[in-house]
């Protein structure tokens, strides 16, 4: 089988002729740069720059001579503008503070401070606070909270104060995407992953919006969690506003990509922590399923995409509201929080929705086992989410900037060593 053809199997939950394996086809299954960087020069590969996926996490975009190395099977059809709201062309070279090289979107802009912390601005307008900060010994983004503003309570605008988080695609964008997903489709044989825009509710990244110069009403964490009880028409009102947006996007979207990408990511939103749900369960189901539920039945009656969630924690909670609000695919299979056994999501879970990650724990064996303990976890994981089809090999959540090269090698090599072993 081809790639593609592989992919297209395992989520269809057939059984294809070996495991498809993931790295980098979404924002949440990639690699910190950092250590995509020290990966390339392991596998012996030309030594250049990092190009960057996705900002604030500050993952790489994986290269093609990287996904023959490791035997990565899927691709992303990356949505073409940054986290600080910049669109991903004429790239420029940016250092990060740990000497890092890597290239960035044109037009972005950042201070380095005293401290050695790196800050940048959204849409690289030094008119407004910067948005973003990057710790000296850090790997990734973190958004400024002290530039956020306090909300008056009795003058809540919540159309106002959220109308410039949501946009129609462009046409220029539209046309970047054809032309992108044209490219992919008939010039490789990965299966594709489209990163669709806008359409996670509530992300704990996403609502102070470092891509926003000057952010407006609830946006603060605590305050936006506080809101589910305290202001929930609040909250209903904007995630309203957003899903017309989204719809309108849907049908610019499916115009610009057609059937050429065999999977559409929907939300990377998380809403569980390490010990249960964000807010809870009734709570999702009142603010949030409604509307998600009404994306999924556009996408599943107008095309063959498979729908990708992605949230990590335990939300083993909200996992049969997933299967009714029709998501095809479940990442990153956290199975280090509380309730998200392992064997469990099989059994219940593993014939309703793909399986995409789980592969490795990212809390532990992977930074911190050995190489012999990483390939041990991984085989074993890899036997039990394949049984059956319906799975597709990944670690739980990025590659962190830390992890021992040789455990990353390990950990790929476990999924060609269990594909090698199948009859």
């Amino acid at each position: 089988m081809t790639s593609r053809e592989r992919v297209i199997e395992a989520i269809n939950h057939r059984i294809p002729d070996k495991v498809p394996v993931d790295l980098g086809a979404t924002v949440v299954s990639g690699i910190s740069a950092t250590a995509y960087y020290k990966l390339r020069q392991a596998l012996g590969l030309k030594e250049q720059p990092v190009k960057i996926f996705e900002m604030m996490q500050f993952v790489a975009r994986v290269d093609d001579d990287v996904r023959e190395a490791l035997g990565v099977d899927v691709a992303p059809l990356p949505y073409p503008v940054d986290s600080n709201g910049l669109r991903y062309k004429d790239l420029i070279p940016f250092t990060a503070p740990n000497g890092i090289p890597t290239l960035v979107a044109g037009g972005t802009q950042w201070d380095v401070r005293k401290d050695g912390s790196v800050v940048m601005y959204a849409q690289g307008d030094k008119n407004f606070p910067p948005s973003t900060r990057m710790l000296s010994d850090g790997m990734y983004f973190d958004n400024i909270i002290e530039r956020l503003p306090e909300y008056d309570e009795d003058r809540l605008m919540p159309r106002e104060d959220y109308k410039d988080d949501f946009n129609v695609i462009p046409d220029e964008i539209a046309a970047e995407l054809e032309r992108e997903s044209k490219r992919l489709y008939h010039e490789t044989e990965y299966a594709l992953v489209g990163q669709f825009p806008g359409s996670l509710l509530g992300d704990a990244g996403a609502v102070p919006n470092g891509s926003l110069r000057a952010p407006k009403g609830i946006r603060r964490l605590e305050d936006f969690l506080m809101a589910h009880v305290l202001y929930p028409e609040y909250l209903r009102e904007v995630y309203e506003m957003q899903t017309e947006i989204v719809m309108q996007n849907l049908e610019i979207y499916k115009q610009a990509v057609g059937e050429r990408i065999q999977v559409v990511v929907i939300s990377t939103a998380d809403y569980g922590n390490q010990n249960g749900e964000m807010f809870r369960p009734e709570i999702f189901r009142s603010l949030y399923k409604p509307y998600y539920e009404k994306m999924n039945k556009w996408v599943h009656e107008h095309t063959k995409w498979k729908i990708m969630f992605h949230t990590c924690g335990s939300v083993v909670n909200l996992l049969d509201d997933y299967v009714e609000m029709g998501v095809d695919i479940l990442n990153p299979i956290q199975t280090s929080a509380r309730g998200m056994d392992a064997k469990m999501l099989k059994e219940k879970y593993g014939g309703k929705m793909t399986l995409w990650g789980g592969g490795i724990e990212t809390q532990s064996t992977l930074p911190f086992g050995t190489p012999e303990e990483v390939r041990e976890e991984a085989l074993e994981r890899l036997a039990l989410f394949s049984s059956g089809g319906g799975y597709v090999f990944n670690a739980i959540h990025n590659i962190v900037g830390k992890t021992p090269i040789e455990n990353i090698l390990a950990m790929y090599g476990a999924a060609r060593e269990f594909n090698r072993d199948l009859p």
